[in-house]
């Protein structure tokens, strides 16, 4: 009987044990299903973002932002982190903010092994592309030059990349106009690119493009309007809606109506341009078509809103000026950031610490060395004004100049320049520097030049800007008369300052400060001091 229990018990717990068993694995296999499906559900959800991201890079870069921003916080895969960090970068680059896509561009992941080679090269074009633009030359092609060497081991879309590769290059040779080297590169690229540019329209608009850019530059205007004219019927039967393709586009078409006098035309399509830049509040793009409208309502003599272009193009200037110099100090803090980081890591593997130890020794070395030249030079300056006062009695002031390193250099021809040359010193001579009025932009109109060959020519033989210039001819002026006509110091502040072509009273007198290392009234006493002790020398004798 009792036998007979046992074994009943251990067949119904066997049968149990068995049920539960197949609970579990059933248990197991629906875990396993859902989360497979939750898996691809979010894979799909993430890639449709990626590309609902790039789909409004150039229409409403904002918004790009906001997706790829999202993208990077909840994924957890590396490589659509990096997909993210380079939408970001393109946006930024879009809007003007360089500062910005400079920092997601040159982000630690972004060239790993791991991650794809299509991405791997496209961050290298967008780095090579915004070290272009900010005048870094040899690290713009250190970069368009590992793509290239990537782009050869493609597989798949080998064409694509390498036509990217072929437009960067041909960007820097236009915009640092070595114009024929640029139309030869072209019709090398197209000829190796014939049958896939054919087929794909973006790039095919893109090519076109530099070719009008180029006849541009040579003044080839008609062969210009030919190329702007295929690449805005290009545009127009595409579906994608590039605000930021349109609006270089019409500023270059707007450009073109302008250097043919064409001044009514040019003004309505700038305006469309304007409008796609204003949308997209792009900078570098809206200092550029206030500046060509500007000019366009200079020569057509519409003086208030040529004012008020110019204005616009200054304050913009300006703005540029700031974008530019915080986004290359970002550029070399980041690379030192990661140099630095290299070398902790070769640190610990090699216990390198000697050279670390010279390279801070040097920094300070340079620091100290730097800290010396600065206050010997200031001290320099202080004894040359004292012995201007002392000796001088005939010359004019001649503020010795600090040189200045520029990383931005324009080739300008050489007949240009010294055409601009020979204008400069005719405008020295002439005293039109004492209007008040006087800019970078009006002077450029008068010399029937550009503002950026100006400014540059000025630079290079004046080592100074052009508001220095201007200033420096003023404050001489202004002393000449102090010197040669004893009525002038006995005139007020106010009267100087708008004998010598300043709007106000206190602007006159920080530049006088900052040109000359004293106030104006503290100068005219030592003057007067100058002169009653010339006085006294001549009664005595």
């Amino acid at each position: 009987m009792y036998l007979k229990y046992n074994t009943v018990c251990f067949l119904i717990n066997r049968k149990t044990h068995h049920y539960f068993k197949e609970f579990l694995l059933n248990k197991t296999l629906v875990i396993t299903a859902v989360s497979f499906l939750l898996s691809i559900s979010f894979y799909s959800q993430e890639n449709d973002l990626v590309l609902k991201s790039e789909e409004l890079i150039y229409s409403n870069p904002d918004e790009a932002i906001k997706i790829a921003n999202h993208i990077l916080n909840t994924s957890p895969k590396l490589q659509e982190k990096v997909i993210a960090n380079l939408l970001l970068s393109k946006s930024y680059l879009v809007k003007g903010d360089y500062n910005n896509a400079i920092i997601y561009a040159f982000n630690d992941s972004n060239q790993l092994e791991e991650i794809d080679i299509h991405t791997r090269i496209e961050n290298n074009i967008i780095k090579a592309v915004l070290l272009r633009k900010l005048y870094l030359d040899s690290q713009s092609e250190e970069y368009i030059n590992k793509a290239s060497s990537l782009t050869t081991k493609l597989t798949s879309k080998k064409t694509l990349f390498e036509s990217h590769v072929y437009l960067e290059q041909i960007n820097m040779l236009l915009d640092r106009f070595n114009i024929n080297e640029a139309i030869t590169a072209i019709s090398e690229a197209e000829a190796k690119l014939k049958n896939f540019l054919k087929n794909n329209s973006t790039e095919n608009r893109a090519f076109i493009l530099t070719k009008e850019r180029a006849y541009n530059s040579l003044s080839k205007y008609d062969s210009a309007f030919v190329y702007i004219d295929k690449t805005l019927d290009l545009l127009n039967s595409s579906e994608n809606n590039n605000l930021y393709e349109k609006a270089i586009i019409y500023k270059e078409l707007g450009h073109l109506y302008l250097q043919k006098k064409e001044y009514q035309k040019s003004e309505e399509t700038l305006f469309i341009a304007l409008r796609y830049a204003e949308i997209l509040n792009n900078p570098f793009l809206l200092e550029q078509l206030n500046r060509d409208l500007a000019i366009n309502y200079l020569a057509s003599n519409q003086k208030n809103k040529h004012k008020t272009y110019n204005d616009e193009f200054l304050v913009l200037n300006n703005k540029i000026e700031q974008i530019e110099q915080e986004s290359v100090n970002t550029y070399f803090n980041i690379i030192s950031g990661q140099q630095e980081k290299r070398l902790r890591i070769e640190k610990l593997k090699y216990t390198n610490y000697l050279y670390v130890a010279l390279g801070a020794v040097f920094f300070f070395i340079v620091i100290g060395i730097l800290i010396l030249l600065k206050s010997e030079n200031k001290k320099k300056r202080i004894r040359e004004i004292i012995n201007y006062l002392e000796i001088s009695r005939n010359n004019f002031i001649k503020v010795k100049p600090v040189k200045k390193q520029t990383s931005k250099k324009i080739a300008i021809p050489e007949e240009t320049e010294k055409n601009i040359l020979l204008k400069l010193k005719r405008f020295e001579k002439s005293q039109k520097y004492l209007n008040n009025d006087m800019s970078l932009a009006v002077l450029a109109g008068q010399f029937e030049t550009n503002t950026k060959y100006l400014s540059e020519i000025i630079n290079k033989h004046y080592n100074d800007n052009f508001n220095t210039f201007i200033n420096k001819l003023r404050i001489n002026y202004i002393i000449e008369k102090l010197k040669t006509d004893s009525n002038y110091m006995n005139y007020k502040i106010s009267f100087l300052a708008e004998e010598s072509g300043f709007s106000t009273h206190s602007s006159f007198a920080t530049i006088f400060k900052t040109i000359i290392g004293m106030p104006p009234a503290t100068f005219i006493n030592l003057l007067k001091t100058e002169r009653e002790e010339l006085k006294k020398n001549k009664e005595t004798k």
